[in-house]
């Protein structure tokens, strides 16, 4: 069994995936390749799951290392697993251009890499090297499974799945947690264990449909009441989801840092009394970046505690995929699949966020039906921009990415038509200038 791990100079999250696929038996004595074009990143995380290999795993997995575009089709060469965690131009130099160059439109951004004008460049720049990954996986492990955790998850999980013979699902940190945050936030820790869900609807918008207690009571009405009185009576950081909950009825998936910039109704030019009143962090993202390079100095010493490199098995999807698939023992995920009917008021051709099983047949996505119209509604304003992104990234056209731009609700809420034209320019522009072209 071989686990190709793209992006691995992603330090931590390559320790929980692997560290996670380690502790299933199944996976003693995998083969783990581990790929990056930065190869100071790549050797630190080799180092790192060598010594966990050798903790927790008495020496049985076999690591090995690829640096670079010249090895990346042996890294793939007869991958049964495939997990891709890259983050195409990092912080410095992409993720500056994605915030800086907006603001000279006066468009601020939180997070900027699901969707908005920085989500839907993140999304071009990542397909643009995600072609030459499938091409390569294809030729070199035709039946492998990409288990995605790049985002924009849906830009990319969705021209994966549309547009290569790549196998592919979507997975997020955030399904797993969400009811359970809720519930802790609101003083209904009582309630969390034995509890029941239902989730759906897309990636960071997926919506808290069902929630009943162990003995099958709808916890809906008490979470209502309570994230009314706590948005009324507190400042703290889910104002937003809590506001979703107030006026369409349900909470989601993603945070309120995130979901801020989805729609048009938080973030306006001159509106500072609402970035007050919802505790909005505009700039979010880049604060964690650099804060996060600060701090990985001392992070990898102590992971590293002199080799003695100890795991504890994480709410990670990707070992438990893994494993069902080759134990042929079923788990539930949430997933990010082609729609086809799974929501039936939401695009055929989008990428949702829904319930799915994993065994050895793979991942069959769930049958969910109507959302809410009021969900449903929302879902299209990002669906559409998302889909656009695809169709520019697929076809290497400007005007549907100008098209994806002006129908992005957040953008196309603060700027004219002729103003996103000349952003989405200067983007591509200062992207290309920088190494990391768009098209």
């Amino acid at each position: 069994m071989k686990i190709t791990f793209m992006g691995a100079g992603s330090t931590i999250f390559s320790k929980n995936v692997l560290g996670d696929t380690m502790m299933c038996e199944v996976f003693s004595d995998v083969e783990i390749a581990l790929y990056d074009i930065d190869g100071e990143r790549l050797e630190e995380s080799y180092l790192l799951i060598c010594a966990m290999n050798n903790s927790i795993n008495q020496g049985r997995a076999t690591v090995k290392k690829y640096l670079g575009v010249e090895q990346r089709k042996d890294a793939l060469r007869g991958a049964d697993f495939v997990v891709n965690a890259i983050q195409v131009g990092l912080y410095d130099p992409c993720t500056i251009i994605d915030f800086e160059v907006p603001k000279k439109y006066g468009l601020r951004q939180t997070i900027a890499d699901t969707l908005g004008i920085g989500g839907i460049m993140r999304g071009m720049r990542t397909i643009h090297v995600l072609k030459d990954f499938a091409r390569d996986m294809e030729e070199v492990c035709p039946n492998a499974w990409f288990l995605n955790y790049t985002n924009p998850m849906a830009i990319i999980s969705g021209y994966m799945q549309r547009y290569t013979g790549v196998k592919t699902v979507g997975l997020c940190h955030s399904v797993q947690v969400c009811s359970r945050d809720l519930l802790n936030a609101l003083g209904m820790s009582d309630k969390v264990e034995g509890r029941k869900e239902k989730i759906a609807g897309i990636n960071h918008m997926a919506w808290l449909l069902e929630i009943t207690d162990k003995d099958g009571n709808d916890l809906y009405p008490e979470i209502r009441r309570l994230a009314k009185l706590k948005n009324a009576d507190e400042k703290h950081k889910d104002m937003v989801r809590y506001d979703y909950i107030d006026k369409l009825g349900y909470y989601c998936t993603e945070s309120s840092e995130h979901n801020a910039e989805y729609n048009p109704f938080y973030i306006k030019p001159g509106r500072e009394d609402l970035i007050e009143k919802f505790n909005i962090p505009l700039d979010e993202y880049p604060r964690r970046c650099i804060n996060q390079i600060a701090r990985w100095k001392t992070q990898k010493e102590e992971l590293m505690a002199g080799g003695n490199v100890q795991h504890v098995r994480s709410n990670e999807y990707a070992s438990r995929i893994m494993e069902a698939m080759v134990t042929n023992v079923p788990y539930k995920i949430g997933g990010n699949v082609i729609n086809n009917g799974l929501i039936t008021n939401l695009p055929q051709k989008a990428c949702v966020e829904v319930p799915c099983l994993v065994d050895a047949n793979g991942v069959t996505p769930t049958f969910v039906g109507e959302l809410p119209l009021q969900l449903a509604a929302m879902n299209s304003t990002n669906i559409y921009p998302q889909m656009l992104t695809i169709e520019a990234a697929h076809t290497g056209s400007r005007e549907t990415l100008y098209q994806a731009a002006m129908m992005d609700p957040h953008t196309g809420a603060q700027l004219s038509t002729d103003e996103i034209v000349a952003l989405v320019d200067e983007l591509i522009e200062a992207h290309t200038k920088a190494g990391y072209p768009i098209f």
